[in-house]
């Protein structure tokens, strides 16, 4: 791995223990709440830890820099990390603290998209009346409710995207790739219907355990478009095996996916890759965008990427609204706030709730290129 990568993944592991020490001191029941507090959980089990870890980071320049420009009413808010391993066990320990601090008024930036579920769930399970605000809610058959606010572009909409500009090319077949059978349980429905809504034969794939003998073993009569549903580490082991197909294969990627990660990593030159994001390219002229590469070279020592500015985003979206709270910084009043969904705009990007309570619709995509470099 690349110095970079190892100082990265040091500093948020020693950040990541840090915020865990915090989460057991934090739950102080019957002492009065002076510093509201953010909460955001973050996955960072194997398959989740590059989405979670790249999310984290955005979220925490915006929540230093929001803080250093003087906070919410003058006051600091405090922004707390809960690590979990993706399980249900953890992400009820995690949300057992969070009900035992009141001084803890909303979830914002939970990631990545299996954990949201499950916390979603758990959330409705138990009646928790809290915001959970701009998670990282990829799934488009989960269920959102009163409480929940996504504000991101869900798998369905950025596969029509992708499709979109596929079919416009002439493509009547799609190869769909899932790298475990976790991705293939939560998003082969997604999949499915926009195949079928633009009219697209599918052929899936599901990889056992080794994505690049999947790669190596497609035949000729395999679709030479493949949407790739899982992981970056899994897409750049699938690419390297793609490598020794002789048939050229174009592969298309969603919002987990780190291109720039892919080329530390040594995805294969000869397949190109195309990524949906749902948030804006890293160098877009946009007020939030400028904000995030400023801080973020402010801050701390990491490159622009998709997920980092989608954290960033979360996070300036979570304090606009907490701005507009009527009266006292309780849990109620902070729901209230969210629950009114109004519209907003967070430094050029859109946040418009439709009836089925998503805020945001807004998808565009980059490709790698067999030279190595990223388009958008």
């Amino acid at each position: 791995m690349p110095p970079t990568s190892l100082k990265r993944r040091h500093l948020l592991q020693c950040a990541g223990w840090l915020a865990s020490g915090t989460a057991a001191a934090w739950a102080q029941p019957g002492k009065p709440a002076r510093i509201p507090v953010v909460a955001q959980i973050v996955d960072m089990s194997p398959g989740q830890q590059d989405v979670s870890r790249d999310f984290l980071v955005g979220s925490r320049a915006a929540w230093q820099d929001f803080n250093a420009r003087g906070g919410l009413r003058g006051r600091p808010v405090q922004h707390v990390s809960l690590e979990v391993d993706g399980t249900a066990s953890s992400l009820r320990m995690a949300l057992q603290s969070i009900k035992d601090n009141p001084a803890c008024v909303a979830l914002s930036g939970t990631a990545g998209d299996p954990a949201t579920n499950l916390l979603a769930s758990q959330l409705r399970q138990d009646g928790l009346a809290i915001a959970h605000v701009a998670p990282w809610l990829q799934n488009s058959s989960a269920q959102v409710d009163e409480r929940t606010f996504a504000i991101f572009a869900a798998r369905q909409e950025q596969i029509a995207h992708a499709l979109k500009s596929l079919s416009v090319m002439g493509v009547q077949e799609l190869g769909a790739v899932y790298a475990t059978a976790q991705d293939h349980a939560l998003y082969r429905e997604d999949v499915e219907r926009s195949a079928a809504g633009m009219k697209l034969r599918l052929q899936s794939f599901r990889a056992g355990d080794d994505m690049r003998t999947l790669g190596q073993s497609l035949t000729p009569a395999a679709p030479a478009i493949l949407l790739f549903v899982g992981g970056t580490p899994e897409l750049v082991q699938f690419t390297q095996g793609l490598d020794k197909q002789t048939r050229q294969r174009y592969v298309v990627a969603l919002a987990d996916v780190n291109l720039q990660t892919m080329m530390q990593m040594g995805a294969a030159r000869n397949t190109p890759v195309i990524a949906t994001q749902a948030v804006p390219m890293v160098n877009a002229s946009l007020p939030v965008v400028r904000a995030y590469r400023e801080t973020l070279a402010r801050l701390f020592d990491e490159p622009p990427t998709p997920l980092s500015l989608a954290g960033f985003i979360a996070a300036r979206y979570t304090q606009e609204v907490l701005g507009d709270v009527d009266g006292p910084l309780s849990r109620h009043n902070v729901l209230a706030a969210f629950q009114r969904r109004s519209s907003v705009d967070v430094g050029g990007f859109r946040v418009s709730f439709h009836p089925q309570r998503r805020g945001g619709s807004f998808v565009t995509q980059s490709m790698l290129t067999t030279d190595g470099r990223v388009l958008g």
